[in-house]
């Protein structure tokens, strides 16, 4: 059976730069699912609830978990646009899914957002940023501003091999 990883959090806050790596270092067999990439390029949709971007999402986490080691989805993913279908592959997959929450402040997220190449600013993040948006799924992880990256990739490599 594969493990799946759910991380979750604001714009600028880590999640996709933490996805990256830990796919790097899972090695072959991950499959990383980053929810930017399948609405904003894939799709062309806007993040909405009943998007069929979430359909989508939701499809390649079921193929990844039948074909793939590992399966990280990775998004903004919010508990009012996204949390049913969340729940519902924590609960398919359980025990094997790992849910993390980057519950980082708006001033770290606006220092982190300047090093990324995107379209937006300051003030579309204010208006995007959700504050506290737990998933509040059992063994749900909390990801703060004290921890550095690599805490944050330790912590999660740690947690896939107590769950392996």
């Amino acid at each position: 059976m594969a493990q799946l990883l759910i991380l979750r959090g604001n714009s600028g806050s880590g999640k996709t730069s933490t996805a990256q790596l830990l796919q790097k270092r899972l090695g072959e067999g991950t499959i990383l699912i980053s929810q930017d990439m399948v609405r904003r390029q894939m799709l062309r949709v806007n993040d909405k609830v009943g998007s069929v971007s979430t359909d989508l999402l939701e499809t390649l986490v079921d193929f990844g978990m039948q074909n793939c080691r590992y399966v990280i989805l990775e998004g903004i993913l919010t508990k009012r646009k996204h949390g049913k279908m969340l729940k519902e592959i924590a609960d398919r997959y359980s025990p094997d899914v790992l849910v993390y929450y980057f519950d980082i402040s708006f001033e770290e997220t606006l220092k982190r957002h300047q090093y990324k190449d995107v379209d937006f600013g300051e003030d579309e993040m204010e208006k995007w940023y959700l504050e506290k948006d737990f998933l509040e799924v059992e063994g749900e992880r909390i990801i703060t501003d004290e921890m550095t990256q690599e805490d944050v990739v330790k912590e999660m490599m740690n947690s896939i091999n107590i769950i392996k």
